[in-house]
C-alpha cells in the first residue's frame, strides 16, 4: 500500500528559513538522489559512500567552510537547512554527514595552519571522517582516557582503542582524543596511517540511525607528524565540548527531518484513505492529531533555526544547541509514534517507512548527547543567568 505525496505543498507547509531557491534546489536533489536509497541504507546498514561524495561535490558538506578552503562560506542556518532536508529522506545520511561536520569543525576551529591547509580543502573533494571519542571503559566520560599519546623524535605516537564509533566503517580520517602528559588532547589520524585498524565488535549495530556498523578503531603505535595535534595540548575536553555544542544544533535539524517525513507520510495516508464514506483526514479527531503534530514541529523548527543563528553570533551556543536537540528529538519520537497510529495496520507494516522513522527518532534521543545530558547542559547555563555561582566557588 502506497500513498502519493506529490500533492503536498511543502513550500507552504515547511517555509524556508533561508533563501527559497537554495531550499528548493536542495529539496529537489534530496527527493531525486537520496530518498530512493533510504530504505536500502537502513535495511542493509551501510554507510552511503556515493551519496556523501556527491553531497560534497555539490557543496553540501562544506556549507560554512570558507571559500578559500573550498567551502561555500554560508551561515549555519544554511547548514541546518541541509541537515533538515537530507534527513527528511534519510536520517542515516544525515548522521553520516554530521560526523564530517564534526571533524571539519574541530580542524577549522583549532588546528594549526598547516593542518588546515592539508585537510580542509579535502572536505570539498569528499573526505569522509569520523569523530572517534568513545572508549569501552569510559563511555561519554572523556576526562580520562586509556588511549595515550607521547612525543617521540618530533612525532606523536598513539596507542589505544576507541569503541562504538559512528561512521567508522568508511572514515578516511579520524579525529580522536588521547591523553598526553598535559592532559586530554585532540589528534587527526589518517585511516591509512600505519598501525590503524578497525574491526566490528559484538555490539556494533543499532536499531536506528543505521549508517553502517559502529566500529572499534585500534591505534597500535601510530606515528603522526607534530602538527597533527589539533589545538592546544591538554585542552581536548574543552575543544570536544565546543564541537559537540555546534553539532547538536545540526542533530536537532536531523530530528526535524524525521518528524517531517513521518508527518507527511501520515498526512498522505489520511488524505487518500476512505473510511465510513469520508477521507480519514476529514475526521475531527484525526485533524486534532495533525494540529498537535504540526504545532510541535513548527515550534521545534523555530528553535533549531534560532540555535543555528546563535552559532553565527556566538550567543549562548551550549544553551541554544542543547535546547534545539532536546526539543526536536522528543518531537520526532512523538510524531513518528502518532503517525504510525494514524495509519493503523499500514503504519506497522514492514514495507512502510514508519518503523524506520520511529527507530531513527528514538535513537537520536540518545545518540549525539542524551536528553539527560542536554538537560544538564541547559541547567548549568542558568547559573550565570540567575546570578549564581556553584557552591564553593563564590
Amino acid at each position: 500500500m502506497t500513498h502519493s505525496d506529490d500533492a503536498i505543498d511543502r513550500a507552504a507547509l515547511w517555509p524556508a528559513y533561508v533563501d527559497e531557491d537554495y531550499v528548493r534546489t536542495l529539496r529537489d536533489y534530496v527527493a531525486r538522489s537520496i530518498a530512493p536509497e533510504a530504505d536500502r541504507i537502513d535495511r542493509q546498514d551501510v554507510y552511503p559512500v556515493e551519496i556523501l561524495k556527491d553531497l560534497a561535490a555539490r557543496g553540501y558538506s562544506t556549507v560554512v567552510l570558507e571559500p578559500d578552503m573550498g567551502g561555500q562560506g554560508l551561515d549555519y542556518r544554511h547548514a541546518a537547512a541541509v541537515f533538515e532536508e537530507v534527513a527528511v529522506a534519510s536520517a542515516a545520511v544525515g548522521v553520516s554527514l554530521i560526523t564530517v561536520y564534526q571533524a571539519q569543525t574541530m580542524i577549522r576551529s583549532f588546528a594549526c595552519d598547516s593542518l588546515k591547509r592539508r585537510y580542509l580543502p579535502a572536505f570539498a573533494q569528499g573526505l569522509l571522517t569520523s569523530y572517534a571519542l568513545t572508549e569501552a571503559a569510559h563511555g561519554s566520560d572523556i576526562r580520562r582516557l586509556d588511549t595515550k599519546a607521547r612525543l617521540e623524535g618530533g612525532q606523536w605516537v598513539i596507542q589505544g582503542e576507541k569503541h562504538f564509533i559512528t561512521s567508522g566503517s568508511a572514515a578516511e580520517m579520524f579525529v580522536i582524543l588521547a591523553e598526553t602528559e598535559r592532559g586530554v588532547s585532540v589528534f587527526a589520524v589518517p585511516r591509512d596511517a600505519a598501525g590503524v585498524s578497525i574491526y566490528e565488535g559484538p555490539n556494533s549495530a543499532t536499531f536506528g540511525l543505521r549508517n553502517g556498523p559502529h566500529m572499534n578503531v585500534v591505534f597500535d603505535g601510530v606515528r603522526l607528524p607534530a602538527d597533527h595535534l589539533v589545538g592546544e595540548e591538554g585542552k581536548g575536553v574543552r575543544q570536544a565540548a565546543t564541537v559537540l555544542n555546534h553539532s547538536r544544533t545540526l542533530a536537532g535539524a536531523i530530528s526535524l527531518g524525521i518528524a517531517r517525513a513521518a508527518f507527511e507520510g501520515a498526512l498522505s495516508f489520511a488524505r487518500d484513505r476512505v473510511a465510513f464514506d469520508q477521507r480519514v483526514l476529514q475526521f475531527q479527531g484525526i485533524q486534532w492529531y495533525f494540529a498537535d503534530m504540526l504545532t510541535e514541529i513548527d515550534a521545534a523548527r523555530l528553535l533549531v533555526y534560532r540555535a543555528a543563528g546563535a552559532l553565527g553570533s556566538k550567543d549562548q551556543i551550549a544553551r541554544w544547541g542543547s535546547e534545539a536537540k532536546l526539543k526536536a528529538s522528543m518531537v520526532a519520537t512523538a510524531v513518528a509514534t502518532q503517525a504510525a497510529q494514524i495509519c493503523g495496520a499500514y503504519g506497522i507494516m514492514e514495507n512502510a517507512p514508519f518503523g524506520r522513522y520511529l527507530r531513527d527518532a528514538k535513537a537520536y534521543e540518545i545518540a549525539g548527547g542524551s536528553n539527560e545530558i542536554l538537560k544538564n547542559t541547559i541547567g548549568k547555563s542558568l547559573m550565570p543567568l540567575a546570578g549564581a555561582t556553584p557552591a564553593g566557588k563564590a
